[in-house]
């Protein structure tokens, strides 16, 4: 009996461990005073003994095999944080659950929360997107707490039923309008509503501990943001408030923006600044100069120095000392000048424009008489025998213009169908601008049996030009005037220029004598 106590004892023991094979000694188990062979493992390699031998009993037992590794069944989380091993949970999800517990040895406390939070993980990012979602398990397991004939199932991707819980969108779209919806022209609604709703969202299928918790879940999927709808919907009453003021300021901007264009078509424009050539500014040699002052002389005050042949005008030398620095030019010089002026043209026409120049005399004649206007007098003036050509083909008529001290120039300019004063003290005289352009209509009826109408005809006193810095320089102004417009050229020179348009003008009328 001591062997078969010992044997019996060694037996349970080797059962108790073995899952597979219920002990007959437990107290669910009923044994029969004679025990059965179904029991006893029948192993074919020991002979048969008799049943009432000590080994023949001892024989029916399996033999023992080393403990296996004791392993937790994988539990479930209730709702409550209790583990249970209910068979009725989803199939689809207990997988990944008994997967991802396998490795967890029961009793720590510190495993038991790291499941916790993996299953909140778990559970944000499965309501997050809606369709189908892989989850790819870490193999990374530890295989020696897991045994062999573990039925755990490995799950590599699950497919969520939309039906199964609330959509998180579907809340935060009803939360958004609770939010803007609220009260006349999107009231805010009150702290204690936002907050109710919040706790039914964390306390609620979500699962999330917190509001702030549950944002940053909802950060992960860039298509929900609760917040955009509501900034944006505020943006947009910012911007319909500020519309009338905008609207006001792009009037505003407008009727500048078109006063400013008025004032500038107003403005005179200024011409584009044309290439001087070097002629006008050609420096005189020591020749001309040494001729120019033996001229200057007092003993050739008396003398004749040139005579015009075509306007038989007598230059002497006290004529001509007129040019000297600080003096008044005389109507001999003037009309001498313009006389030159033409006769170049004609021997250049392609260089000049055909222009015609009044003498000094011309414009006190047409305003003599009791009208101040006499077109008779100066009638025979511009007759076609005397001038050699049409004075109505020219394209600038220029007549000097003397006021008892001062000289200035009007232009009559048939090619810009213009009427141009020019003043080096930047005067100005409507009656001269209207009396020539009186002249210029009895001028065209009476030589071509016209009547033409100068309405259309800019009036212009001309602002962009050289002016006088002294009280003697007006005549060298006026005459230069004429000089440059009759090339075509800007007026692009300077006070500073006066000596030297002196001396020019000096030898250009004594190089009439070598003539």
């Amino acid at each position: 009996m001591g062997a078969l106590t010992s044997n019996r004892k060694r037996g349970d023991e080797c059962l108790s461990l073995n899952s597979a094979h219920p002990s007959p000694y437990s107290q669910n188990f009923q044994i029969s005073k004679r025990p059965r062979f179904s029991y006893m493992k029948q192993i074919p390699d020991r002979p048969i003994l008799s049943s009432n031998s000590v080994a023949s009993r001892v024989s029916r037992y399996p033999d023992i095999k080393p403990p296996l590794t004791r392993v937790h069944a994988p539990c479930r989380t209730g709702k409550f944080g209790f583990f249970s091993n209910r068979e009725d949970s989803s199939p689809k999800t207990r997988g990944v659950h008994e997967k991802e517990r396998s490795g967890v040895i029961m009793g720590s406390v510190l495993s038991f929360h790291l499941e916790k939070a993996k299953s909140k993980a778990l559970d944000t990012f499965r309501y997050l997107n809606k369709g189908k979602e892989v989850i790819e398990l870490d193999e990374e397991v530890e295989t020696d707490r897991v045994s062999e004939d573990s039925s755990i199932e490995e799950v590599l991707a699950i497919e969520e039923d939309d039906r199964e819980r609330p959509s998180v969108v579907d809340f935060v779209q009803e939360l958004d309008t609770k939010m803007v919806g609220c009260g006349p022209r999107g009231t805010q609604p009150s702290a204690s509503s936002v907050v109710s709703d919040l706790t039914t969202l964390t306390n609620g299928p979500f699962k999330v501990d917190s509001a702030g918790k549950m944002l940053d879940s909802l950060s992960l999927n860039r298509e929900v943001e609760v917040p955009s709808v509501v900034v944006y919907k505020q943006l947009l009453e910012s911007v319909e408030r500020r519309t009338p003021k905008l609207e006001h300021l792009h009037s505003q901007i407008e009727f500048n923006v078109s006063k400013l264009s008025l004032f500038e078509s107003l403005r005179p424009q200024k011409k584009q600044v044309k290439v001087v050539p070097d002629e006008p500014f050609v420096a005189l040699q020591k020749e001309e100069m040494a001729e120019v002052e033996q001229a200057f002389s007092s003993a050739n005050r008396r003398r004749v120095l040139v005579t015009h042949e075509n306007s038989n005008i007598e230059i002497t030398g006290e004529m001509l000392q007129c040019l000297r620095p600080r003096a008044w030019l005389n109507d001999e010089v003037i009309n001498v000048y313009f006389e030159l002026l033409k006769e170049r043209e004609k021997r250049e026409p392609q260089k000049f424009l055909k222009c015609h120049f009044f003498n000094t005399f011309f414009y006190k004649k047409l305003i003599g008489g009791k009208s101040n206007y006499d077109y008779k007098s100066v009638r025979r003036w511009t007759t076609q025998k005397k001038l050699g050509y049409s004075l109505i083909d020219c394209d600038k008529i220029f007549v000097p213009i003397h006021k008892e001290i001062h000289w200035c120039l009007a232009v009559i300019n048939k090619a810009e169908e213009k009427l141009q004063y020019l003043d080096s003290l930047k005067g100005r005289d409507t009656q001269v601008m209207n009396r020539l352009a009186k002249y210029y209509v009895d001028e065209v009826k009476d030589k071509c049996g016209k009547d033409i109408n100068l309405s259309s005809w800019e009036l212009e006193y001309v602002e962009d030009l050289p002016e006088q810095e002294n009280g003697f320089d007006c005549g060298v102004f006026m005459i230069k005037y004429a000089d440059f417009y009759s090339r075509g050229l800007d007026l692009c020179f300077k006070q500073e220029h006066m000596p030297y348009f002196r001396l020019r003008t000096a030898k250009e009328i004594l190089k009439l004598r070598a003539d």
